[in-house]
Parts: structure tokens; sequence; C-alpha cells
């Protein structure tokens, strides 16, 4: 990929790149860097006046890599996908980089514990899940500004020890390493942290590096947590092919009270329709906090910033309309207009006109177990409605928990068959979350 820039810095043993940069006063020429910046995606970039003359000249390509611990990336990992998405909208060429190397060490990141190593087929298997997720927001193909996926342990399963250390080893220091925050905070907690992790940013390096030999990637992007981790990538290519790199990356989010995206009482708020069912994913968007409800519309959804600020402004109660559409709009680009329009008409007839959808969410539990009775509070925390048995004491102490739309104050009582009602037990917490159980 041919790229003509304005002449680069380039890197010299012992030469750095500034840990907080400056953003230049001058407005971006770039229709990416316009629309990063007007939606609230960039907290740092490495080369702002550099980056933005490539993406004028472009198109360029620009990675995020995503690790597969899990079956399914969450809510947490969107940002990151509407960023690849922003990219290629803008006319510039996406890569998905899958972490089938970076998988078997474990990022250290943000963490005060190892992860749990992974077999090869638990990766293979976790990668094979996430990807369907990518086609929904991304247009692959051969083309010049179409999405690719590749996965790193194409090469870095191929690097033998001495000759990884050889080649890379000489340009980063341990001094240089210990300073970067996710080691420093790690190490200042006195939490152990193994050689293996303490490799990983090295390995990271080494991705963008590939990518650039191998694809002409210019950009890493990540949250804020991967700074250091994309600094070094970045110092790495520039001082050893002595090309074009860059970064960037987005502040790291939580909700206006505190708390950290993406995390509910449920748990974990999967991407994955087998993980967590449209109806779910639409009430996690519904149930956005007043002062989310304008950033999360721009960074989560393609609506235009005009239509934006108007449902952001609006007055009082009217905002629970905008948490609709904010709804509907994050459950279409993941799930689809069907699902989305299923989602929303579950929650209008079990809300609104007090009916039941099979759309709604379902827990199910043996016939034996419900005739022989279970406890309230175990029910509600097993169906997701409390974190645990003490929360769905204080919700029904509280009045929020009902059992076939009665409230239940006391949530040691028993639940049996008796509770059915045409064959199911609807469960409600509060006003914006049902559960019906049903036997099998």
């Amino acid at each position: 990929m041919s790229l003509e820039l304005p002449a680069i810095a380039v890197l010299r043993p012992g030469q750095r790149l500034p840990e907080n940069p400056q953003m230049s006063d001058a407005p971006f020429k770039s229709e990416f860097l316009q629309t990063m910046q007007a939606r609230g995606f960039i907290h740092q970039i490495t080369h702002p006046a550099e980056l933005d003359a490539a993406c004028v000249a472009g198109p360029i390509a620009a990675y995020i890599g995503f690790d597969a611990t899990a079956p399914s990336l969450h809510v947490g990992s969107l940002i990151q996908i509407m960023m690849l998405r922003r990219f290629q909208q803008s006319g510039q060429k996406p890569i998905v980089l899958m972490g089938g190397g970076t998988t078997k060490v474990g990022d250290p990141t943000d963490k005060d514990e190892s992860r749990p190593l992974l077999t090869e087929t638990q990766i293979q298997g976790n990668i094979a899940s996430i990807k369907t997720v990518f086609a929904k927001f991304l247009t692959f193909g051969d083309g010049p500004t179409d999405a690719v996926m590749v996965d790193n342990d194409e090469w870095l399963s191929k690097f033998g020890y001495v000759e990884f250390l050889r080649d890379f080893g000489v340009h980063f220091t341990v001094n240089r390493m210990l300073a970067f925050d996710s080691v420093k905070a790690r190490l200042e907690r006195e939490q152990p942290m193994t050689f293996l992790e303490f490799n990983y940013m090295l390995m990271q390096s080494v991705d963008y590096l590939e990518l650039e030999r191998r694809l002409g990637c210019v950009l890493q992007m990540g949250g804020s947590d991967q700074w250091g981790n994309i600094v070094n990538g970045v110092e790495l290519i520039r001082r050893v092919d002595q090309k074009p790199a860059f970064g960037l990356t987005t502040p790291l989010l939580s909700t206006a009270s505190g708390q950290k995206m993406g995390k509910t009482v449920g748990g974990a708020v999967w991407l994955n329709a087998d993980l967590r069912s449209p109806y779910d994913y639409w009430q996690f968007w519904r149930n956005t906090e007043d002062a989310d409800v304008g950033r999360f519309l721009r960074l989560f959804t393609d609506l235009p910033l005009d239509e934006i600020a108007r449902l952001e402004a609006l007055p009082g109660a009217e905002i629970n309309e905008a948490k609709k559409v904010l709804a509907n709009a994050a459950t279409t680009l993941l799930h689809g207009p069907d699902e989305a329009s299923k989602a929303a008409g579950a929650a209008n007839a079990a809300f609104v006109e007090g009916k039941l959808s099979d759309d709604l969410p379902t827990h199910e539990i043996p016939v034996a177990e419900l005739s022989a009775g279970i406890m309230l509070a175990a029910l509600a925390e097993a169906a997701g409605l409390a974190g645990s048995r003490g929360e769905a004491r204080r919700l029904a102490q509280g009045g929020g928990l009902r059992v076939n739309d009665k409230p239940e104050p006391d949530a040691n009582r028993t639940v049996t068959a008796a509770d059915l009602i045409d064959g199911v037990i609807k469960l409600a917490a509060g006003k914006k979350k049902i559960v019906l159980v049903k036997p099998v």
C-alpha cells in the first residue's frame, strides 16, 4: 500500500515518544478524525498532524486486536468495534486482529490476577464464535477499503525463542516496561506478574510490526489502557523500518454513576445472541442512565449528530424516548431490525400493556425442583433478576420484587407449581426487568 506523507521523525536508539502527547489546536481535515473527535472517541494520538494527513491521502489501514478469552466479546469491546466501523465508513481499511497467539499468554493490562491459560482447542473455538459478530459491523472483502481478519498465531507461533529475543528484545528495556502504568500499578499492589505476561507487550509490538510489513498497516487503535503497548509498537516500527506508524486511543468507558461499562447484575453484556438474548441486549440500552444517553448515542449508533443533540435535550421523563431510540439503534446494529423490533414490542407488551410475550427472556427450571418448591430469593438470583439472595431480599422489602404482577415482600417464601399461570411464572424486578420461569 503506497502512502505519501510529510517527512516523519525517525526514532533513534534511546529516543522515546512523549507519554502525554499534546493535541494540536488546528482542526482536523480528514473525515475519520473529524468524526472521531465529534463523537467523543479520541483520548490520545501519537502524531495528530501526520495521522490526519495520512487519512486525507489514504486509504490507510488500521487495526485493533481482540483476544479470545471467552466465546463472545462483551459490550466493553463494542467501542473498539465501532472505531473500526467509523474507520471504514470514512473510506479507510480496517483490520481485525484475532489474538490466537497472545491469548496463550494473557494481557496484564488493568488486571490484578493472571488469566487462566486456555488450550489451543478452547482458543480456536472462542475465535470461531467471536468472528460472527464483526460481519454485522464491517464489510469484508478484497477491495481497498474492505475489512480483513487475521490471527496473530500465524506468526507468533513460528518464532523461535532465541530468534524472538535477538530480533526484538534488543529494542525494549526493562526500565521502560516497568514504568508503564499497567505494570507499575500491578507491582505496587504487590500482585504477582509472571514473566509470561511481561512478554505480552513485546508480542503486541511485534503484531503491529508484522501487520505493517504484511498489510501496510500504519495505525493501531485501542482503549487508553493500551497506550503503553501501542506506543511500544509505534516506536518499534519507526525505529526498525523507519516507516510511518501512529497510535490512537479512546477514553475508558464507565457509566455516569461510575460503573464499569457492560457489567450488570446478570453479569457481562455479551454480544453473541446465544449468551445474551436480543431482548436482554435491548433492555441493557433501554436502562441507560439519563446522563449517558447522548454520549452512548454518539458512540454506539449511526444516528446523525443533530438528531442526537435533539434527543439528549429532551426534558424530564421524555428522555425515556431517547433511551428507546438508543436501544433500537444499538440492537439493530448487532442483531438486525427484526430482532430489535421484536424486543421493543415485547418490552411494550410487558411493561405498558401488561401482557406476556414469547420474546421475553426465560429461565428454565426442572419440574421436580419446582414441585418441591424453591425459595423466591434463590429463584430471583438464578434468573438474573438479582446479584445475590441478599439483594433479592432487599428488593422484595422495598416492594420491587413481583410474582405474577403482585408485589412479594417476603423473598424467603417458597415458589411452587401452584404459582404457574398458563404454564409460566412471571417474575419482575423493578419496572424494567421481567423473566418468565418455565418448568422443563
